[in-house]
């Protein structure tokens, strides 16, 4: 078959194709008067022109790969569009069989693989094209979505006709209460989709930052990594639980809190004293002053006594030591700290500082 001859059946080759690409969009229940449908017509008026002619691929393949990019748009499989692909490849190959002209059946059936090869490209550059989409719009998601989790967390309030424009580009009700939940890793959209329920998540500062206005089961969602989930709050305190469930992150993360998924309204002591770095320190140098380098089992004593609201019995028993030893102790206590003890607002601190102090991790 020559190229002349092929050229010569360009017309009913490509009347015969349209048609049978345009009951293939019917069955679909696709419009034919659409983007994609005017779309599919070029690429059959294109693809029948450069078989037929034998013209240079490339453009064609570059219509092929905007029919893919569309069919993401419009919310299509890219399979369907291989489908219609292939009808119209064998609707061509019937109407070749048809009209042979001179060629003998060997070199049809090399005109044949020639034709389902270039129908393989063809649906190759839509899938390429699809995937482009695909990736794009996941960019774009997720820049929109960190848009909105930023706002909603930096330190000074949007305002509401910021913050609604910012929800609605990125397709996120606001929701009116929420927790953040702090996660080890960068995997954000893959947590995101996990937990379900409407969350949204980023990486900022090189962990995953989630919201989610649901109490979902999180725990089993983010089994076995280092996660904090803030407390639930109305939609306008969303910077306090990021803060808080950041910094239950950072504890766990330098041993000073649980491995695992943790609740950070458990640990809120832990995280009052760990909030401001130095200024626990700085209010145990001032209020153990007194105990100048014994802080062994003076400050063990002192510790349980402060527990046990001034009880020797409780305190002793928390010690596993003699009553009379703690008696003991105490009276040294009292000569170094003297009416302190007895001050509500000095025990308050003694009791914060000593517990930071047990709280810290060996050598630090």
């Amino acid at each position: 078959m020559t190229r002349t001859h092929l050229q010569a059946l360009h017309p009913v080759l490509l009347e015969r194709v349209l048609a049978t690409v345009r009951d293939a969009m019917r069955t679909q229940g696709r419009s034919l008067s659409g983007g994609q449908g005017h779309g599919l017509t070029l690429g059959v008026e294109t693809a029948v022109a450069t078989f037929t002619s034998g013209a240079d691929l490339d453009p064609t393949l570059a219509v092929f790969a905007g029919l893919g990019r569309t069919e993401y748009r419009e919310g299509h499989r890219v399979d369907a569009l291989r489908s219609i692909l292939m009808l119209g490849a064998q609707t061509l190959w019937s109407a070749l069989v048809e009209h042979p002209g001179p060629a003998e059946p060997p070199e049809l059936y090399v005109i044949a693989a020639a034709l389902f090869g270039y129908v393989d490209a063809l649906a190759g550059a839509a899938a390429e094209g699809y995937l482009d989409e695909q990736r794009d719009a996941a960019q774009d998601w997720a820049r929109l979505r960190r848009r909105l989790i930023t706002l909603l967390i930096q330190p000074d309030p949007p305002s509401d006709a910021a913050l609604l424009a910012a929800a609605e580009a990125a397709r996120w009700p606001l929701p009116p209460s929420l927790c953040a939940v702090s996660i080890e890793g960068t995997d954000a959209e893959h947590l995101a989709r996990a937990a379900g329920g409407g969350a949204i998540a980023t990486v900022i500062d090189g962990a995953t930052r989630l919201l989610t206005p649901a109490g979902l089961n999180l725990p089993r969602v983010l089994s076995g990594r280092r996660a904090a989930i803030g407390p639930m709050v109305p939609l306008s305190g969303a910077r306090q639980s990021y803060r808080i469930s950041r910094k239950a992150l950072e504890l766990q993360q330098s041993a000073r809190l649980p491995d695992g998924v943790i609740d950070s309204d458990e640990h809120l002591l832990a995280l009052l004293l760990a909030w401001e770095p130095g200024v626990v320190d700085r209010l145990a140098d001032r209020v153990l002053a007194p105990l100048a380098g014994q802080r062994g089992p003076l400050a063990d004593t002192l510790l349980a006594w402060l527990r046990a609201q001034g009880q020797v019995i409780p305190a002793a028993e928390a010690l596993h030591t003699h009553p009379q030893t703690v008696r003991y102790r105490l009276r040294r206590l009292r000569e170094l700290f003297g009416t302190a003890l007895d001050d509500p607002d000095a025990r308050l601190a003694l009791q914060l500082a000593l517990t930071a102090a047990a709280r810290r991790p060996a050598g630090a």
